[in-house]
């Protein structure tokens, strides 16, 4: 049989009678944080239930601070991610980033350090469109957390969502950073495969934003590690930066039209690689010419 739930005015009643509980007075000496909880997250539910999107927000923080008195952190943390979930209906974007941020806290006083990056990259992803920068720092927490426990390979997700995040904020250096940092956490989990692409994904990025030097000081740096050096990433962006230095407009259209190493990365990379090349050519070629010329003593005298 369906349990049937709490009206409006029922809930209402709930929060009245728990809150009551949570004061002390002349006929009450104590509080009951235990009758006082339950109460806040039936009248939550019934809220919620009922599209009293402010009265449930309301109401999953007062559970969330019962079960903080109880010691349920964990339980504390997911009626705070309750909370911001419903903070982000209402448009209430500081609210949302900081439900999201204490709900982490509340994780890792767990012990539970991928709940708590999952809950900053929730956070995130609630705040991109209206918030952005915050949404950025968001997710560079999320990955942080896994760093510091040597659980890289759980944050894969969360790297692609910053660097996404950054194209769309056009925070092209940004960008090429978040994807570096994440080929060096796929080296340190042996994810080889994810490492080259995350490489040659940061080249392509410094390329759509016209820095041929800085895609060719990348493209060297990672050569240096034997996992890139032999790989079809590293042999796809050799080709492309020569055809750059040759300033080869239809060798690069073919490159990134044609190359399955392209193919095989992110949608967002893809993308850039497609329009690939932007800005002026003879300048880059003009760049590489001026790098490559060879040391000569009389330029000296």
């Amino acid at each position: 049989m369906a349990q049937i739930k709490p009206s409006i005015e029922e809930a209402e009643k709930m929060m009245k009678k728990a809150d009551k509980l949570t004061k002390l007075s002349f006929t009450r000496w104590s509080v009951d944080w235990n009758s006082a909880t339950l109460l806040y997250e039936q009248a939550a539910i019934a809220f919620r239930f009922a599209k009293e999107n402010a009265k449930a927000k309301e109401a999953f923080e007062k559970a969330a601070t019962g079960q903080e008195r109880l010691s349920s952190p964990w339980q504390a943390a997911k009626h705070l991610e309750s909370a911001g979930a419903l903070a982000k209906e209402l448009e209430n974007w500081n609210e949302v980033a900081d439900y999201y941020r204490r709900a982490c806290e509340l994780y890792t006083e767990c012990g539970k350090p991928q709940p708590a990056s999952d809950a900053l990259a929730r956070g995130a992803r609630a705040l991109e469109d209206a918030v952005p920068d915050e949404a950025v720092r968001m997710y560079i927490d999320a990955c942080g957390i896994l760093e510091d426990e040597g659980k890289e390979q759980m944050a894969f997700d969360i790297y692609r969502d910053a660097a996404n995040l950054y194209l769309k904020l056009e925070r092209f250096s940004d960008a090429a950073t978040i994807l570096l940092r994440w080929g060096l956490a796929a080296d340190k989990t042996k994810a080889i495969y994810s490492q080259c692409k995350a490489y040659l994904s940061a080249i392509i990025v410094y390329l759509y934003a016209h820095d041929f030097k800085q895609a060719e000081q990348c493209y060297n740096d990672c050569s240096q590690i034997n996992a890139f050096s032999n790989s079809d990433q590293n042999y796809c962006a050799e080709k492309l930066l020569q055809a750059y230095r040759e300033a080869d407009v239809e060798d690069i259209k073919h490159i990134a039209q044609s190359s399955s190493a392209i193919s095989n990365l992110d949608h967002m990379i893809i993308r850039l690689a497609r329009k690939l090349p932007t800005g002026d050519m003879n300048a880059v070629s003009s760049s590489a010419a001026i790098d490559e010329e060879p040391f000569n003593e009389d330029d000296m005298t």
